[in-house]
């Protein structure tokens, strides 16, 4: 099935699956978030994680739209949707960065949506990852500053799989921009078989990790406002982008290119990364220059063979 019709049939199964959480809130269950290993159930998802503690488990969310946050501390924990796409996290960040923030030694999150997060340093997310690995799957990240956004953690991984990121990003307000994903220094970032639309400024993916492997992805700019890059690798990168398509919109910020090597200062070397069996078009009726890939270094990335559509260059040195 091509990457474009996988990625609309995901995203409606995310969109109809959310419609039910009407009947779940009408239902008005006391206590939503069940730990799976003990059976005990709490009535918020911070308890429920707390409960957990340093060690590990897993969370289970019933349907509904909940007007909360949590935070992890500690421990291996996953939270997950009892039926995905049935459960949001709705408009409320902890700590004034997100509805999740994350410091433990791994996380995983599973079928949950993400949306209407925004707090004043304008880097509102869906996940704030501040320690370990983090695994992300069948979630959907929209109407927000950031979808998910990291610090630091150069000996740890993440991993992004089936998920969706929409109406994400700003560059106003004279702050920093904010972008749909946004990893700092990690060991390893790999994205795959998932979806990125209609941004709403900065960058669909910036990333500062060592390694990338960004496979089977949908970047549709079509409907975007004031976007930069489809993929920042702000410092370099070694790894591998392939089978991605991507689609450029009218209204950029910056169109100069869809995929940047270290154009804020080479950090790690990018002879290692391969860049190839990717699309890359123009919305319908636009014509414009553009380049695929912009390095801003002199190591040799390895273009293979890619589909690019007239007015975009291979690539070019800056």
């Amino acid at each position: 099935m091509p990457i474009t019709l996988v990625m609309r049939v995901f995203s409606t199964i995310l969109l109809l699956s959310a419609a039910v959480t009407a009947t779940a809130l009408a239902q008005g269950v006391a206590s939503p978030f069940t730990v799976a290993e003990s059976g005990r159930s709490y009535a918020t998802l911070n308890e429920a994680i707390r409960a957990i503690g340093d060690g590990r488990g897993t969370v289970i969310v019933a349907p509904g739209r909940y007007a909360q946050c949590a935070v992890q501390q500690g421990g291996d924990v996953t939270i997950r949707a009892q039926q995905p796409g049935s459960a949001i996290l709705d408009g409320v960040a902890c700590e004034q960065k997100a509805a999740l923030v994350l410091r433990g030694r791994a996380s995983s999150v599973d079928g949950l949506i993400f949306q209407n997060l925004r707090v004043p340093d304008g880097n509102g997310a869906g996940i704030r990852l501040e320690s370990g690995d983090l695994t992300v799957t069948n979630s959907l990240f929209r109407n927000s500053e950031q979808g998910i956004l990291t610090g630091d953690a150069p000996g740890n991984g993440i991993r992004i799989d089936r998920s969706t990121f929409r109406h994400l990003g700003r560059c106003d307000r004279d702050l920093a921009c904010a972008h749909g994903i946004y990893t700092g220094r990690y060991a390893s970032l790999a994205v795959t078989r998932s979806r990125f639309d209609q941004g709403d400024g900065g960058h669909y993916l910036k990333t500062r990790a060592r390694r990338v492997a960004i496979t089977d992805n949908s970047f549709d700019d079509s409907a975007g406002r004031l976007t930069n890059y489809m993929i920042d690798l702000s410092n370099g990168a070694s790894g591998t982008i392939s089978g991605n398509e991507m689609v450029q919109g009218k209204d950029k910020d910056n169109y100069s290119a869809f995929i940047t090597v270290a154009p804020e200062g080479r950090e790690q070397d990018s002879a290692g990364l391969t860049i190839a069996h990717n699309s890359a078009s123009f919305v319908p009726g636009l014509q414009r220059s553009s380049s695929f890939v912009a390095n801003f270094t002199d190591d040799a990335v390895r273009i293979g063979p890619n589909r690019l559509a007239t007015g975009i260059k291979v690539s070019d040195r800056r």
